[in-house]
């Protein structure tokens, strides 16, 4: 049936109809349907809307409208002090930005009204720095925010005469001007993504097929992957750009940079697969189609199953509540859905029309082709030894000290995977980007001048009943608060207040999230007395560092719903392929184990040799995803081989043959997916520079240790149990000796 189904996708009348399907349906959705690039959303929410921090978002922007909007800070500072002449370029700015509103634009302190004095009274206690907050609209558009910061360097820059946005910060001698706060971190986040797009695309189809001229050495075959990979991107591009476009998914940059390497080095990995067994059928048979049937046999079965393991392994996301995870879900699973089918008809069909020159040079061919070959030259064929093999002398090491190979493996791993405990995390969005990003540039600037939360205040809100409570010394007595400001009344209620308050730390920094709970607790229990119309609304807490804390506690449920999930959807699968209780519990062990072992290794890099003092919060589970399901994937090629040959020779002899077939394409596989998470190390966003890492490491592991080691010698000394409960005749050692 199965031989049948290679002769209908690329037999000899059928082959050409499979590749201009491909063509027809890639060229009409890339005509009808918009591209996902198109279609990202940079400024798309990831916190639910009853979380704590949006409801108060939502009730000061009712509430206290003047508190609300996007605010950009302009930071003016000049390290020997500011002039006069500065003093009176900002207030020349200032009447222009209020005679002549931007987009959006709200509320504008008029210092352009002010005596030089009272003006000098809004800098630094230095004098060297001044911030100007400008607020534009609360649901303005990261393009519209863009198209004011530029407006506002243009006006600064006609009216200085100078560069001041192109100064260093450091410059004791000229005065430099950066766009901080939420809009200038928002937009500088944005022209990093953006920026990273077409880098990203390049250098990973670069990587994968510098890699693949080394590893095959044949330049038609390092084409067919790619020319896999990008058919099933041009499909999957309009798709997810027509299903984003009808409301059904939302998409960002950072999910589509992730879904292309993902799409290169595992859609690279199903191609690779596919064509080592066609390679060894061609070693074996005279008649191509006879080799592409029999390797099509082989080899649908594993790629089938390991792209429907990351399939669901990644639609498990959708369980997610934190938007930026759950974003990833649709995107990442069709992708692999759409690559997984390419790698089982069109690269088949390629295959069928190019034939043994797909591996020109070095052509496979049959003993017999080999010694006809060979006379024809006058020399004398010898046939390889597939003892030398760097596979099968692994293969044989496994089967001959089972107990070393794994204790010395487990040791290894397990030492790397303790240190995994010592990891600390962060959700600070401001250590994510380059140090020399302006609005970074400008944080610095202010949080040496001035006090630092002032970038980001947290505000307070709260519903008394009229009584003298006295919230803002409680609020002022708790740690890393600064100070608290007057509070505002709001429109409708004179009896609800907002507090602005004003930490002395970072406030993206894990301190000043910690605060939020105690700045709760510390309003709630003021106002315990108070009469109100409903008690369990009494405090609401907004601002920049309550949205971080809401992020971190989503994250922490996420995590402890998607990891169960996805390992049983995955013991599942395995359980229904192998029909193996003990093979899929020791598979997923070892990947889990691997998994703890790539977080450790990771930090022991980021932290001791990069200086990292906390990786993004966000890593353990973006890796996990990841590590367990393309883990599992080469374990699924390598135990179906041994599953295969263990019908036909004994179960020792298998394994050695099994990790000596499976070696070299494994081992070749495994480089270009670590390769191509690489790549994400060379950007300047250290959320993904994290994850790349982390992600590379995890796959080497598998690559290198779990893969040719650590499974085959578990399931050498397994024997007859790997198999439980079901029952399996196993060919006796005796019966192979007899046959030689």
């Amino acid at each position: 049936m199965i031989e049948k189904l290679a002769g209908v996708i690329a037999g000899p009348r059928t082959r050409w109809v499979t590749l201009i399907a491909w063509i027809i349906l890639a060229a009409v959705l890339s005509v009808f349907l918009p591209a996902v690039g198109e279609k990202e959303q940079s400024n798309a929410p990831n916190l639910e809307v009853d979380s704590p921090s949006v409801l108060a978002d939502q009730l000061i922007k009712e509430k206290f409208p003047s508190s609300s909007g996007i605010p950009a800070l302009i930071v003016w500072h000049r390290e020997g002090g500011l002039s006069d002449d500065d003093y009176s370029l900002i207030q020349k700015t200032t009447q222009h930005i209020v005679e002549n509103p931007l987009k959006e634009q709200g509320e504008v302190v008029p210092l352009h009204q002010l005596p030089l004095p009272a003006l000098e009274a809004f800098a630094s206690e230095d004098g060297t720095t001044l911030v100007q907050p400008i607020a534009f609209g609360e649901n303005a558009e990261t393009e519209v925010l863009k198209e004011n910061i530029e407006e506002i360097k243009s006006i600064i820059g006609d009216a200085s005469g100078k560069k001041p946005f192109e100064v260093a910060v450091d410059d004791a001698s000229e005065l430099s001007v950066r766009v901080s706060g939420p809009a200038g971190i928002s937009v500088d986040a944005t022209d990093l993504f953006k920026g990273a797009d077409v880098s990203l695309l390049i250098a990973t189809v670069l990587i994968v097929l510098v890699l693949l001229l080394l590893i095959y050495r044949s330049p038609i075959l390092a084409i067919i992957p790619l020319i896999g990979v990008g058919f099933a991107y041009a499909v999957t591009s309009p798709l997810l750009g027509w299903m984003a476009g009808e409301g059904w998914i939302t998409v960002d940059a950072q999910a589509i940079s992730i879904m292309t390497v993902l799409l290169f080095g595992a859609g690279t990995d199903y191609c690779l697969f596919f064509i080592s067994h066609f390679r060894q059928e061609l070693t074996r048979e005279n008649d191509k189609m006879k080799a592409l049937k029999r390797s099509f046999k082989d080899a649908s079965g594993a790629i089938a199953m390991s792209g429907f393991t990351v399939v669901l392994s990644l639609l498990a996301l959708l369980a997610a509540k934190y938007g930026a995870y759950e974003r990833f879900a649709v995107p990442f699973s069709l992708s692999i859905l759409i690559m997984g089918i390419a790698s089982l008809t069109l690269v088949p069909a390629l295959l069928s029309i190019i034939g043994r020159a797909s591996f020109f040079p070095f052509i496979p061919r049959t003993e017999f082709m080999e010694q006809v070959r060979a006379g024809k030259k006058g020399k004398t064929y010898r046939k390889p030894n597939p003892d030398k093999k760097l596979g099968s002398k692994i293969g044989s090491l496994v089967i001959a000290k089972p107990w070393m190979v794994v204790i010395s493996s487990v040791v290894i791993l397990g030492i790397l995977a303790s240190f995994s405990s010592q990891i600390k995390f962060t959700y600070d969005l401001l250590s994510s980007f380059p140090k020399d990003m302006p609005s970074r540039e400008g944080f610095e600037v202010i949080s040496k001048t001035f006090t630092p939360g002032d970038l980001a205040p947290i505000t307070v809100v709260v519903q008394t009943d009229g009584s003298n409570a006295n919230v803002a010394d409680k609020l002022a007595k708790v740690a890393l608060v600064d100070h608290v400001q007057e509070p505002k009344q709001s429109i409708d209620d004179p009896n609800m207040l907002s507090y602005s308050v004003i930490l002395n730390t970072n406030p993206y920094s894990q301190e000043a999230m910690d605060t939020i709970p105690l700045l709760r607790v510390a309003a709630e229990t003021e106002l315990a007395g108070a009469q109100v119309a409903d008690p369990d609304q009494k405090v609401w807490i907004g601002g920049q560092t309550a949205t971080q804390y809401d992020s971190k506690e989503l994250t922490d449920r996420d995590n402890s719903v998607i990891i169960p999930l996805v390992i049983g959807l995955i013991m599942v699968l395995l359980l229904a392929y192998l029909r193996s209780i003990t093979a899929t519990l020791y598979l997923i062990g070892t990947v889990l184990l691997s998994y703890a072992a790539a977080l450790g290794l990771g930090w022991i890099i980021l932290h001791y040799f990069m200086g990292v003092d906390a990786i993004q919060g966000a890593i353990p589970l973006y890796a996990f995803v990841f590590l367990i399901a393309l883990g599992e994937d080469y374990n699924i090629f390598m135990i179906s081989s041994i599953w295969q040959k263990k019908k036909t020779m004994p179960l020792k002899q298998a394994i050695k043959e099994g990790v000596s077939e499976t070696g070299g394409v494994i081992t070749s596989a495994g480089l270009i997916l670590a390769a191509t998470f690489a790549v994400l190390a060379s950007l300047p966003i250290q959320v993904l520079v994290q994850f790349g890492l982390i992600t590379a490491i995890g796959v080497l592991m598998d690559t290198f240790i779990v893969r040719p080691f650590l499974v085959p010698a578990i399931t050498t000394l397994l024997g007859k149990k790997a198999f439980w409960p079901a029952k399996v005749e196993l060919v006796e050692e005796s019966k192979q000796t007899s046959n030689h």
